[in-house]
């Protein structure tokens, strides 16, 4: 993949920072005027990308773009809008390794990891290419003579903000959603992934009519301009939760709606009778995978007094033959945390944990040199007051309580702010039963920290925002419902 020529490396072989000058509008690249910031390489700590934020004036323009471009992209038919997907689907998959490779160089993401996820953005691209053409509305049992029906209808311009740490299937599914049910959109990658952002969604816009997809760079100005534009009907957000709040808040002012998935906080339960070195390599999964940063990484952890002291010692023993280093290396199980400001959420929740009483059996201390690198962290003995447990850390720490049974171990994992996800870990039917009807979160997952089939739908809880996720249930919230009543001229019930 190559970058565009605003963007190129502002010299050659030198180590000066590679700009993100543009936005997409209206079809064009278009040079941006507003302030920069600098990104720093996570693994290196030098500056890395200066990126120009947009103005409110660009803003605007953007959503200016979508407007003029709805009523064309909603009269086209269903069938080319799921083509154009298709065909951006296959330009996604063609420079997958390269995306891959730009989000390693950006956020610190495993290679592999990184370059998987942008082949899973492609495929969520073909999904709502197929899922866009099924059902749009439903018809009712009215009079004989008059035809009654209910259809679903774009709700104009949307806005779609992403995260940066795991941004193209996020964006893939939200963008498709939007876009194959007849929206335009305006998209603002997060500006801890610009670069990624922005090149896959350029990508797409490729694939479809200028104006129907518009791209921003920025920070949460940004985005807090593009909400605020009154024309914008739906805004889904994927991010923090302070961050989903004010979206909220602004588009509810000017009678928008909202999709948002937020912060998370999700617990595993570990019962009894398990297999303890199973149960560790899950609990390591869940913890550790992207350093700790995906929206649903396990961050406490409850386990059994009776597998306790086995699941611990395999824990630990899987966190300290973990390579930590360099994301780019295929030898590598670790990268870095994404910025120096991650960093220090992690360090000073798990410094506070220790000081009120945890124990670290690994871990528990930035890595030396440069780089905003975090060992894989395991504390035992946490209570329910300590941050580590409560708040988001968003690092590769595994928190870990003992509970004597449990129906103790559901109660605790069933607190907090949060309800993205769960998991348990359990040979128990009834147990698994008990927790999937209990625990109060979108996603309840039994017996295998990631998975599930695609197509599945979750609505999170709390503080974890509200909406649908993938699947069709997203395709439906993004469209409005209407309905339509017809009957003959001059028939009795127009009378």
């Amino acid at each position: 993949m190559t970058l565009t020529e605003h963007n190129q490396p502002t010299t050659a072989g030198t180590a000066e920072p590679r700009r993100l000058a543009t936005h997409l509008v209206g079809g064009r690249e278009v040079p941006a005027a507003g302030r920069t910031f600098v990104r720093h390489d996570p693994t290196t700590g030098a500056p890395a990308w200066t990126v120009a934020a947009a103005t409110v004036q660009e803003v605007t323009a953007a959503v200016d773009a979508a407007t003029d471009a709805f009523r064309a992209w909603r009269a086209t038919a269903p069938a080319d809008r799921a083509a154009a997907l298709a065909q951006a689907a296959a330009a996604v998959r063609a420079a997958a390794d390269d995306l891959g490779d730009l989000l390693t160089a950006t956020t610190g993401r495993l290679r592999g990891q990184a370059r998987e996820t942008a082949r899973v953005a492609a495929d969520l691209l073909d999904e709502a290419a197929v899922t866009g053409l099924g059902p749009t509305g439903r018809t009712l049992a009215g009079a004989p003579a008059a035809l009654d029906l209910v259809r679903r209808e774009p709700h104009g311009v949307v806005a779609v903000l992403t995260p940066w740490n795991d941004p193209f299937p996020t964006a893939a599914g939200l963008l498709a959603a939007a876009l194959v049910t007849g929206n335009t959109v305006v998209h603002k990658p997060s500006e801890r992934s610009a670069a990624p952002g922005w090149e896959m969604a350029r990508l797409v816009a490729a694939a479809l009519p200028p104006g129907v997809l518009n791209v921003v760079n920025g920070d949460g100005e940004t985005g807090a301009a593009l909400v605020a534009d009154p024309r914008v009907a739906l805004a889904a957000h994927v991010g923090s939760t302070a961050a989903g709040r004010a979206i909220a808040q602004t588009v509810a002012g000017h009678g928008g709606r909202v999709l948002l998935e937020n912060g998370g906080k999700d617990p595993i339960v570990v019962d009894a009778g398990v297999d303890p070195a199973w149960a560790a390599a899950q609990i390591a999964t869940g913890a550790f995978t992207n350093t700790g940063q995906i929206c649903t990484s396990v961050e406490r952890v409850y386990l059994h007094e009776a597998v306790a002291a086995d699941v611990l010692a395999e824990l630990v023993r899987i966190a300290e033959d973990m390579t930590v280093g360099d994301p780019a290396d295929g030898a590598t199980d670790l990268g870095p945390l994404v910025d120096a400001e991650q960093l220090a959420v992690v360090t000073d929740q798990v410094a506070a944990a220790r000081a009120a009483g945890a124990e670290c059996l690994t871990g528990g201390a930035q890595a030396d040199g440069p780089g905003t690198f975090y060992p894989p962290t395991v504390l035992d003995e946490c209570t329910a007051e300590m941050a580590v447990m409560r708040e988001e850390t968003f690092g590769p720490v595994a928190a870990v309580t003992r509970v004597p049974d449990f129906a103790a171990a559901l109660e605790l994992a069933g607190r907090g702010r949060y309800g993205l996800a769960a998991t348990v870990l359990t040979p128990d039917l009834g147990h698994a039963l008990q927790a999937a009807d209990d625990l109060d979160v979108g996603t309840v997952k039994v017996n295998a920290v990631f998975g599930g089939a695609p197509g599945g739908s979750a609505d999170p809880r709390r503080d974890s925002g509200m909406g649908a996720g993938y699947g069709p249930d997203l395709l439906a919230a993004m469209t409005a419902l209407k309905t339509v009543h017809v009957e003959p001229p001059g028939s009795a019930g127009g009378r």
